[in-house]
């Protein structure tokens, strides 16, 4: 017992110093390369944070239990809005962006209902895990190409041009020796400063996982000792767990001011969940779903997206801040849902 609850406490310690080195990786890669942070909130954040509930559906399914990666790709999307964006704006409120509402969300949308319409008659096949990693690759391609294209943080592309303008009129006679004088210090910074952050990003995502697994561990193992039946721990506990490395970096990015940050992480992490997760555990190993999956954590998750697509427009239409109301109302549905996660269980 104490072994569990020293392992909840170091792992909780580490997962909050882990958070903070990742996204400070991330960060300085972003703006070395002059790359949106919504990108590499997206692919980065994204992806990395959901390597614990790729890794949990990928043993599970070549165990043989393929419906397991089903329930925690679906149940983590779930708590990836609901509870870890919902805690994320309360604590930071988010601006939404015309690319976030014009694309992202409409293309989470689309990939929530074909991962529905792929369980209309309780089954995925290996050509349905094909099918939604074939459209992984295509999703991440135009992200790519969609956010590049779009730059930098938008909003400050006016200010960038402005200042550079300004600046270069001013000091027109000096241009050529301060031109020289920078490309100078790119050269000696440049290897440094992309070493530091890609060492960071990736101790940073090591680290996290690693220390939500020691969460999980220590959580089941108290759980167990407490009498609590393993189908609530793993719907619960584990669901929470593995959505941890999300929490903290969206956390994390919100409180140094990299809201696309924050929210790219979301979106990107409940993208790969659904198609990256679920796809390959369905190639690995056929899933024959429970019928209560697509009429409770199915339907569950396509409403939670439908209020997150409804809550993000209204805010970008009135021109407010995705803030603590929205928040509130997340966290509310995480409530909500869990209280009827175990009410149905303990039918």
């Amino acid at each position: 017992m104490w072994l569990a609850a020293l392992a909840i406490l170091i792992g909780l310690a580490i997962l909050v110093w882990s958070a903070d080195v990742f996204i400070d990786g991330a960060t300085a890669l972003a703006k070395k390369f002059s790359v949106p942070s919504f990108l590499i909130g997206v692919l980065i954040l994204g992806i990395g944070t959901s390597a614990p509930e790729m890794v949990v559906s990928v043993l599970a399914a070549i165990e043989g239990s393929p419906e397991l990666a089903l329930g925690n790709a679906y149940g983590s999307n779930i708590i990836n809005i609901a509870l870890v964006l919902g805690a994320t704006v309360l604590i930071s409120p988010i601006i939404i962006r015309r690319g976030i509402v014009k694309r992202d969300l409409p293309l989470l949308l689309l990939i929530t209902v074909i991962a529905a319409w792929q369980l209309r008659d309780g089954t995925l096949s290996q050509v349905d895990g094909i099918v939604l990693l074939i459209l992984l690759v295509a999703v991440l391609g135009l992200q790519i190409i969609m956010s590049i294209r779009e730059g930098y943080h938008e909003h400050e592309d006016d200010i960038v041009v402005a200042n550079a303008d300004s600046e270069h009129s001013n000091n027109l006679e000096h241009s050529n020796n301060l031109e020289h004088l920078n490309n100078s210090e790119s050269l000696e910074k440049l290897e440094p400063s992309v070493t530091r952050g890609l060492v960071s990003l990736i101790i940073g995502m090591l680290m996290l996982v690693a220390s939500s697994r020691a969460i999980v561990w220590g959580a089941v193992e108290l759980a167990t000792l407490w009498g609590l039946s393993e189908l609530i721990i793993g719907l619960t506990i584990v669901a929470v767990g593995t959505s941890l490395p999300e929490l903290v970096s969206s956390l994390s990015a919100a409180r140094k001011g990299e809201h696309d940050m924050a929210l790219g992480n979301i979106i990107g992490s409940n993208i790969f969940n659904t198609l990256a997760v679920v796809g390959l555990a369905t190639v690995i190993a056929p899933i024959a779903a429970d019928p209560v999956i697509l009429s409770r954590d199915v339907m569950a998750m396509g409403l939670l997206t439908i209020l997150l697509v409804t809550l993000c427009v209204f805010a970008f239409k009135t021109k407010r801040q995705f803030g603590r109301t929205s928040g509130a109302t997340l966290v509310l549905f995480f409530m909500g849902y869990t209280a009827w996660l175990i009410q149905s269980v303990s039918m």
